[in-house]
């Protein structure tokens, strides 16, 4: 039996009015995070393992869904030029649901000018499975002065 183009359309029409619901569920990645917004930061009890410094602010922060995971990238801005070895470390805390990282860079080793606050910023990102976010409902970065948080 030969399939006409009334067939046709009227599938393609039952398929895309489903997109709908789709767009809006919890299965299209693109919902996993909102755009992050100011948060407290959390005071962590327990000694701090890296010496490292915290970042001074952290400007931005948003959480991108890629293939079996998501990608954390934050942008934090330093007092003075010249801070490397950046990074996000993940801290335990009590809170079910509730992943924090800490943004944490290493200091010049000299002395060094403070410039423009665009030359003094610092990228940094992270890879989390889809394991990892299973039960993840907020991820929050901290720095020295504030934190940034995306939730579900």
């Amino acid at each position: 039996m030969p399939v006409s183009r009334r067939h046709v359309v009227l599938g393609l029409a039952v398929a895309l009015a489903g997109c709908g619901k789709v767009r809006d569920s919890k299965l299209n990645p693109f919902n996993w995070f909102r755009k992050s917004k100011p948060r407290e930061t959390i005071v962590l009890p327990g000694a701090e393992t890296d010496p490292r410094p915290l970042v001074d602010t952290v400007l931005s922060m948003q959480v991108e869904p890629i293939p079996g995971g998501a990608v954390v990238r934050a942008r934090g801005v330093t007092p003075t030029q010249g801070w490397w070895n950046a990074e996000l470390v993940k801290r335990d805390v009590e809170e079910e649901g509730v992943l924090v990282y800490e943004f944490r860079l290493q200091s010049p080793p000299d002395r060094t000018d403070v410039s423009t606050q665009q030359s003094r910023e610092i990228d940094v990102a992270i890879y989390l499975s889809d394991v990892k976010l299973q039960n993840v409902h907020e991820i929050v970065v901290q720095g020295a002065k504030n934190a940034r948080s995306a939730r579900r």
